[in-house]
């Protein structure tokens, strides 16, 4: 072959285009029909579009969360709140194409606006959501979870979000694929200011500019909504600044265009109409809407509240029609009625909380157990520790308040500190306090922790440099913000990790007596010369009995504690190990079996990385070695596994039933324990496990 035709050969090869594999676009085309709630805009072309009313987003968003509420679900106000203007002007945008799904993709970062994003599909009639349907957000029978999940709404959201910082890299990807395939398409990202603070996201940052300059990748529009709030309080007071980065992004490549009232309809319409043809024009350059909101937009007190209203500000219905009635009279005029169906839907939500105060007030009186969130006790050992001057250090990612550190933070502020929302960069911010001799507590969610901590970790130990750390809201305690939220891998993803012990302490008692023999055993093997473990505490969010201690024992550190034992007399036994949050539902399957003429022994088994043998050998000799295991985890990897494993290699082969999570993402639900029930890990589950062997 000559030079030339080597040349042609070359070019051809250069220009070929190559599709991905071809399936079904499960997401929904465009809306049918017409817009329930609608304003105008005008165009670039001097014509004027429909586009979604933000202030019928609102409404719909805090009538939703009413809902959630009434059921015990958490929610957010303050995020959708802030991003109305932009999602209604992006929307308005795509579904105005012949086929939005050919000219875009749409991701969205900020997981805590999805309800908004429901409440505008709603208002379309898109993918089948209407005004009803909004009524069972977060609820276990909905679509329509606490974040954004394609695994349950695939015809709705094209990428599962939540976890903050984790979408925009994956749009990154969708840029590039649609490069490689000489799509038409354009790829629109929303992200709030808290979730810029990632480094997942701040990697994509850095690398969508420079490969866009390669023109590797197809036109990119970034809308980032900056109010300087996050869940805690104000990003700059309670961390560091963020305008800097923001600043930092034109030097980096991207095109930066400010609007500075992100809740000016037309404003922010004109910036994103622009911002799509900029980069239409010119792809090698991606550009950033830098957007200045207000958390919590539309109700004065979440406007001036520090954390913007991030959860929902009611809990009493009654308070609702104020509340709706503050967003009517700012958006569609003073005076103006509540409109339908948001009028029906409060008078609905009135009724249905009248009724349950009836309902509770007939209730008997509770049994009077004292309960507490278990996290609770952490705080309290820490505080305990550092009065007597052991250097106790806490390093935060934003969600002390939810973790339960925030008590230490308050009496200790020059022993804490606030790293933003950047999980992998506190935990190995700890390891650095550690090589010079504190004794550093991370805290933050036990899904974030485990899967943006893991590595951190790994070098932290690698370096000698051990942590100790408080993962809370594990397993199915999450319930309400749904799978992405919900860690069902957290003993698996570090019980293999060398010098890490995982403790899963079942009482605030528990916690409060595991976290001040961890910070006393640091300092010993410190003093002493030695490289203490890092230990990991895992535990739930919801409220357990303050003490599941049987009176006359004491904690040990490494020994599972027999908290029940109906044995006495029955002639059908079973031993129960149970982990943290599910020894209580443990307890309740025990009751309701000795109801039934079976007896049990139930363990807490706090730490499963590290089992107590003797302690379920002893068990199961009286139950004639009937076993049953139950997390709030996948059965593969989890507490079960690692004791069975133990078990069988020093010769012992019990009759075992495992309950754990088949392999299953989770869901939405307002409480634990539906979630229980439905995966079948939940006392029902125990007590049939327990019928079926004994």
């Amino acid at each position: 072959m000559g030079a030339e035709q080597q040349a042609a050969v070359t070019v051809a090869e250069k220009d070929r285009y190559r599709q991905g594999i071809e399936y079904p676009n499960p997401l929904a085309g465009n809306p049918v029909g017409s817009l329930a709630f609608a304003t105008s805009v005008t165009q670039k072309d001097g014509s004027d579009l429909a586009v979604a009313c933000p202030w019928a987003t609102r409404l719909a968003v805090a009538c939703m969360n009413m809902n959630a509420v009434l059921g015990g679900a958490a929610c957010h106000w303050g995020g959708p709140s802030a991003f109305a203007e932009i999602m209604s002007a992006i929307h308005g945008i795509m579904f105005s194409a012949d086929d939005w799904r050919v000219r875009y993709n749409f991701i969205n970062d900020a997981g805590h606006t999805e309800n908004g994003l429901y409440a505008l599909k709603a208002n379309y009639g898109y993918a089948g959501v209407d005004y009803q349907a909004l009524k069972g957000f977060r609820s276990i029978a909905s679509k329509l979870t606490g974040h954004g999940e394609s695994h349950l709404f695939k015809e709705g959201v094209m990428i599962s979000n939540g976890p903050l910082g984790s979408s925009l890299p994956m749009s990154q990807g969708l840029a590039l694929a649609d490069r490689i395939a000489n799509n038409d398409r354009v790829t629109i990202c929303t992200i709030s200011d808290g979730a810029m603070m990632e480094g997942e996201a701040r990697e994509a940052i850095a690398a969508i500019p420079g490969l866009a300059s390669k023109d590797r990748l197809n036109p990119y529009l970034l809308v980032v909504s900056d109010n300087n709030t996050k869940l805690s309080g104000r990003i700059d007071q309670d961390a560091f600044s963020m305008q800097p980065t923001f600043s930092a992004l034109e030097s980096m490549g991207w095109s930066v265009v400010e609007v500075a009232d992100g809740h000016d309809l037309q404003a922010v319409f004109t910036a994103v109409e622009a911002g799509l043809a900029d980069v239409q024009a010119d792809r090698r350059r991606p550009v950033a809407l830098w957007v200045k909101t207000i958390k919590g937009y539309g109700v004065k007190k979440t406007e001036e509240s520090s954390s913007g209203g991030h959860g929902y500000p009611l809990s009493k219905a009654p308070d609702l029609r104020g509340f709706c009635q503050e967003l009517v009279d700012r958006g569609f005029g003073s005076g103006k009625e509540i409109p339908q169906p948001f009028s029906d839907w409060i008078a609905e939500l009135e009724a249905n909380f009248s009724a349950k105060q009836e309902a509770a007030a007939a209730k008997p009186a509770a049994s009077g157990v004292k309960k507490d969130k278990i996290q609770s006790g952490f705080p309290k050992a820490m505080m305990t520790c550092a009065q007597e001057g052991l250097p106790v250090v806490s390093v935060s990612a934003d969600l002390q308040g939810s973790t339960g550190i925030a008590p230490f933070h308050a009496q200790f502020p020059q022993f804490a500190v606030e790293v933003g929302v950047a999980e992998s960069n506190m935990v190995s911010t700890a390891g650095g306090l550690s090589k010079h001799g504190y004794i550093p507590v991370v805290d933050t969610f036990a899904q974030f922790g485990v899967t943006k901590g893991a590595l951190p970790l790994t070098m932290a130990t690698l370096s000698q440099s051990p942590i100790i750390a408080v993962f809370s809201h594990a397993g199915f305690q999450d319930a309400a913000d749904g799978a992405s939220h919900q860690g069902l891998t957290y003993m698996a993803m570090l019980a293999a990790i060398p010098g890490v012990q995982l403790y899963c302490p079942a009482s605030a008692e528990e916690a409060e007596w595991a976290m001040e023999h961890a910070i006393r055993s640091f300092a010993a093997d410190r003093q002493a010369g030695k490289t203490p473990d890092s230990v990991i505490f895992f535990c739930g969010r919801e409220g357990f009995p303050v003490s599941l201690k049987p009176q006359g024992q004491e904690y040990a550190w490494g020994q599972a504690q027999v908290v029940a034992d109906t044995s006495a007399g029955k002639d059908r036994v079973v031993t129960i190990s149970a982990v943290g949050s599910m020894v209580s539902r443990a307890l309740d399957a025990s009751a309701q079996l000795e109801a039934s003429g079976i007896g049990a022994i139930v363990l807490s088994n706090s730490t499963p990385n590290a089992p107590d043998l003797a302690a379920h050998g002893q068990a199961l000799q009286r139950s004639g070695g009937k076993l049953i295991t139950v997390e709030d985890h996948q059965a593969i990897g989890g507490a079960g596994s690692l004791l069975i494993s133990a078990m069988v290699q020093q010769g012992e082969c019990p009759t075992v039933k495992v309950l754990g999570v088949q392999g299953e993402f989770g869901r939405s639900a307002y409480q634990a324990d539906e979630l229980y029930d439905h995966y079948g890990i939940g006392a029902k589950a125990i007590v049939a496990a327990a019928q079926d062997m004994a």
